[in-house]
């Protein structure tokens, strides 16, 4: 599969649109698809999208959304960036541009180079600023959608198949979008490493191990596509899977040719606010919206044992990405330095859970536990286990069991793993824990911060958007946030 445009195609590629920022003529090559964004601060927004060529120079036009139409004349304003990039196997290369110096908790529209559709985002939230009612949508675990992933019907070893009339959940999400703030998807993402499980299993046509990655990258774009109607409005925040790591999840990494081992896919379609937040690329990053500091961090690499790297459970001989105890360093002076005051609640998410029915990652809780008791986290937010589990607040070691609605100073653990996609959802072991609410139906989570003392959790089932549970955490104490009640 070729990774650059020839020459010859070029030259008879037909003309679309005006011409491009860096001269070259826009045209079906460098029209751009897969737009998504991500906070950057309160002040900027990354602006993220695909092109079948390389760009010298992407370029973004922008304006306030002041009543204006977003026509060429209205967009007057622009950022650009030298950050147009691919790897082998990839069709496409990622193109990223930060834009810098916007107002808090304000509206712009924009449009990508050579695009010729204007968008709409809204930036964050001042730290300790309002207005009230923050709302965020959760979700794990979710793929592609479709003949190439979760329909239907399902092939040998797979389950759960979605029942006709179901919604999935890129349609729930979708159907919901302007009523959440932003999605944080909390790792495995689209899925693409079950294409070799689904030739076996008889879903998608079978291919030769030779076929140089094609169906890899067929699946994550389709996914890239699927979710773009929500990620061109509403930024979406990401954090690292083991479905990520590599091309066929650890199953036989001889056949993953480069360009499809270690995060590679990942690293470059994102654009996190890692080096904003002093943190790595798309791994471990931090940022605030109004009462919020939200700290995504990284199970599967980078820490004691951790299971993607050499010699841990997952087997995907992945990472590390970092010096050795980085990402725990800067966990650490990235929770010392919150301002409670301005922002009372700390919510973190990573991948893989360690209080949870079963198979709980014992080294991830080793690692990050002790860090999160010390600085006194809210809620920590988990994937991996396909099927929702609300916990109560729980620590040290699972020795203590709080109530959520009685002022808990142990943090309030949920996974939810239970996007969906084409393997079906999970069976969770018998309940051992009263304070457990476990549910077994594709969903995701809706989360909604009213004020400084309470915040709200409910899980939609995606088929028709019932509110499946809800749980309220309280906490007693008193805060200065401009805005909030």
């Amino acid at each position: 599969m070729r990774t650059s445009l020839p020459v010859v195609l070029l030259a008879i590629c037909r003309v679309v649109s005006v011409v491009a920022e860096d001269d070259l003529p826009c045209s079906v090559e460098t029209s751009p698809t897969q737009i998504r964004l991500a906070y950057w601060g309160d002040h900027g927004m990354a602006v993220s999208w695909n092109t079948k060529h390389k760009l010298a120079r992407p370029t973004v036009w922008y304006a306030p959304d002041v009543g204006n139409h977003g026509n060429n004349d209205s967009l007057n304003k622009k950022a650009s960036s030298d950050i147009s990039v691919t790897y082998p196997t990839s069709s496409t290369f990622n193109n990223h541009v930060v834009i810098d110096g916007l107002a808090p908790h304000s509206s712009y529209l924009y449009r990508p180079q050579c695009g010729n559709k204007t968008y709409r985002f809204t930036t964050a939230r001042s730290a300790g600023k309002g207005p009230s009612g923050l709302k965020f949508a959760m979700v794990g675990d979710m793929g592609t959608m479709g003949p190439d992933g979760l329909s239907t019907e399902v092939g040998t070893g797979a389950a759960n198949p979605l029942q006709p009339g179901d919604l999935n959940t890129i349609q729930s999400l979708l159907a919901y979008a302007g009523h959440y703030d932003f999605v944080w998807h909390v790792g495995d993402i689209a899925y693409a490493d079950s294409w070799l499980k689904e030739e076996k299993g008889g879903y998608i046509t079978p291919l030769n191990k030779t076929d140089n990655g094609a169906v890899y990258d067929r699946i994550l774009n389709e996914f890239y596509d699927e979710i773009e109607p929500i990620s061109r409005s509403t930024p979406y925040m990401v954090g690292p899977g083991n479905h990520e790591a590599n091309c066929d999840n650890g199953s036989d990494l001889s056949i993953c040719i480069p360009g499809q081992l270690n995060f590679t896919g990942y690293r470059a379609h994102w654009k996190m606010p890692g080096s904003f937040s002093g943190g790595v690329e798309n791994f471990w990053y931090s940022w605030e919206n109004g009462p919020v500091h939200f700290i995504q961090f990284n199970t599967e690499t980078d820490f004691a044992n951790a299971p993607d790297e050499p010699g841990g459970e997952g087997a995907e001989n992945a990472g590390p990405f970092a010096p050795s105890g980085a990402q725990l360093a800067w966990l650490e002076k990235d929770l010392a330095g919150v301002d409670r005051k301005k922002t009372p609640w700390v919510i973190v998410g990573g991948h893989r859970p360690w209080y949870v029915s079963s198979s709980p990652c014992i080294e991830c809780r080793d690692a990050f536990e002790p860090l999160f008791l010390k600085y006194g986290v809210d809620l920590v937010l988990h994937g991996h286990k396909h099927f929702y589990e609300r916990e109560a607040a729980v620590g040290p070691l699972g020795a203590t069991i709080q109530e959520i609605d009685g002022n808990p100073t142990l943090p309030w653990y949920i996974v939810n793993g239970a996007g969906g996609h084409y393997d079906g959802l999970d069976t969770p072991a018998a309940h051992v824990n009263t304070s457990r609410k476990v549910i077994v139906e594709y969903g995701w989570s809706l989360f909604t911060v009213h004020n400084c003392t309470h915040l709200t959790t409910q899980f939609v089932a995606s088929k028709n958007g019932s509110v499946l549970d809800t749980a309220t955490l309280v906490k007693d104490r008193k805060c200065n946030v401009a805005g909030w009640n």
